[in-house]
């Protein structure tokens, strides 16, 4: 059986390396590469070391002024898109003289909020380089100098080296080996290049309906998020909706003494919890009423691709060290193609060395709701505090006073965010062949994904301005997104670089 799995094994990689050769652009990437890592690395370095919270406004314009930078270096016409109150948009254009396709490549160069102190090292703006992952013993390891090889397994650790400012060196650094091999352009191209997508992209819709005409194109080219498992390239054609909400519930006006009042008074954590577990059942599914209600149905070429690609499930759990897994036995693919409801942290009174024993006076949850086409994001809350209130709760919507809390025994605040819906786009069309095409001519077989798991706002571009957008992630899977100790193997740097010559040169 190990003989078959290697003979397997080996033969992708031969068909892979097939797949590959047939790409000139990707080929002239990855001899570019070769001979310039270092400068290649320096650069993305040197972008890596500016603090990109969107809301950091200061540190959010300093990357604009030097991505902006980067493009004109690479003959980019460039120009910054904004509204008020709203990190800009780096936006640019290459103009092909007979062109008869537009694409545009979207990248958001702002990340996630960072906590200094759960990072090794303790400066998410300070790259480092490891010679593996941290989880695998990786140590920190000097720049090589001048002559000295890179190892593809080593890592770059620092916020949003692969969520998402990967795609914009692997962009800039294709464009570098394009010029030096004399590789011709065919298309016209666009660089959309956004600074709050990690804050919820609350001024796209705007920023996009101003420069409506500016933003024409017949592709959107989302490069955001990780390739599959199994570390082979793939392609996606939809991302889920996002809303979330903050839920608190009420026990006594103050903490109280857990001897002298257990038994007795309600404790709010507890009422928390069973509130919480009344959403779901052990096997992941939502128990709210009408939760699945207006799915979208998948089409017969997306349901194929969920039998066509790899079965991840068995290396995820013994990489994550789970014994089981929701979703009643369904693949992670397939799971990832419905809508979920996640709590993603719960606080009340303290823990650890700090615990007490009270009873709290309060409990609150943070929740975010994952949606495909089909559910609106509004009305999936809508549902959700409607199963709060079945459950006996008197919602409101700012902390109760004393007459509220006096006239009902259990009283839920619910604080609705902010949120979008999901997109897709038919895997059927011509321009969806086409990228697939282009992409596995640099990677060889790629994984087709009707919905990526995470979230990206692409009604903006697929509902609002009627334009298809197809997913092409780099980032390796286990990156950290999100998370302390973000990082990018270079190994993925290298393919995206290759990946990304590919498709700038599609006809």
């Amino acid at each position: 059986m190990q003989i078959k799995k290697a003979l397997l094994v080996l033969s992708l990689l031969l068909t892979a390396q097939t797949f590959a050769q047939t790409s000139p652009a990707a080929a002239a990437a990855k001899s570019y590469r070769r001979m310039h890592e270092h400068e290649i690395i320096n650069e993305y370095v040197n972008l890596l070391s500016i603090p990109n919270v969107a809301s950091d406004t200061p540190n959010i314009r300093r990357n604009a002024a030097l991505i902006s930078q980067m493009l004109e270096r690479r003959g980019v016409k460039v120009r910054l898109l904004e509204v008020p109150e709203a990190p800009p948009v780096v936006f640019g254009e290459i103009l092909t003289p007979g062109a008869t396709r537009t694409l545009t490549f979207y990248v958001h160069y702002d990340g996630q909020p960072v906590e200094p102190a759960k990072w090794a090292g303790g400066d998410p703006f300070k790259p480092i380089l490891r010679s593996a992952a941290l989880e695998a013993g990786g140590r920190d390891i000097p720049l090589p100098g001048k002559g000295e090889k890179f190892d593809p397994e080593w890592r770059l650790y620092a916020r949003s080296t692969g969520d998402d400012k990967a795609p914009i060196m692997a962009i800039c650094a294709a464009l570098d080996a394009l010029n030096a091999g004399k590789i011709s352009i065919n298309a016209n191209l666009k660089f959309f290049f956004e600074g709050e997508e990690e804050a919820g992209s609350p001024h796209l819709e705007q920023i996009a309906e101003k420069d409506r005409d500016l933003l024409k194109t017949d592709a959107w080219l989302i490069c955001d998020g990780p390739v599959d498992q199994t570390r082979q390239q793939q392609v996606f054609f939809g991302a889920r909706g996002v809303t979330g909400f903050e839920v608190t519930v009420y026990g006594p006006r103050r903490e109280l003494h857990s001897g002298h009042y257990g038994n007795w008074a309600p404790n709010p954590a507890l009422m928390l919890s069973k509130l919480l577990s009344s959403m779901k059942d052990d096997d992941g599914r939502v128990l709210v009423k009408g939760y699945y209600d207006g799915i979208e149905p998948l089409s017969e070429t997306e349901k194929r691709a969920f039998a066509e690609a790899p079965d991840n499930d068995g290396l995820l759990k013994r990489e994550l060290g789970l014994g089981w897994s929701e979703g009643a036995g369904k693949k992670l693919i397939e799971v990832i193609n419905l809508p979920s409801l996640n709590i993603r942290g719960f606080v009340s009174s303290s823990v650890g060395a700090t615990a007490r024993n009270v009873i709290p006076s309060s409990a609150t949850a943070s929740v975010d709701l994952r949606l495909v086409k089909g559910i609106d994001h509004k009305v999936a809350v809508d549902r959700v505090i409607e199963h709060i209130r079945a459950q006996g709760y008197h919602v409101v919507e700012t902390d109760p006073d004393d007459a509220t809390r006096l006239k009902y025994p259990k009283i839920a605040k619910v604080m609705r965010q902010g949120g979008y819906n999901a997109s897709r786009t038919s895997m059927d069309l011509p321009i969806s062949k086409a990228i697939v095409a282009a992409v596995e001519s640099a990677r060889g077989k790629v994984v087709k994904m009707p919905t990526l798991g995470g979230s990206v706002p692409l009604y903006i571009f697929t509902d609002n301005l009627n334009t298809p957008c197809i997913g092409i992630p780099i980032a390796n899977h286990d990156n950290n997104q999100h998370s302390a100790n973000e990082n990018i193997r270079l190994q993925n740097l290298w393919d995206g670089i290759e990946t990304m010559a590919a498709l700038l040169t599609m006809k």
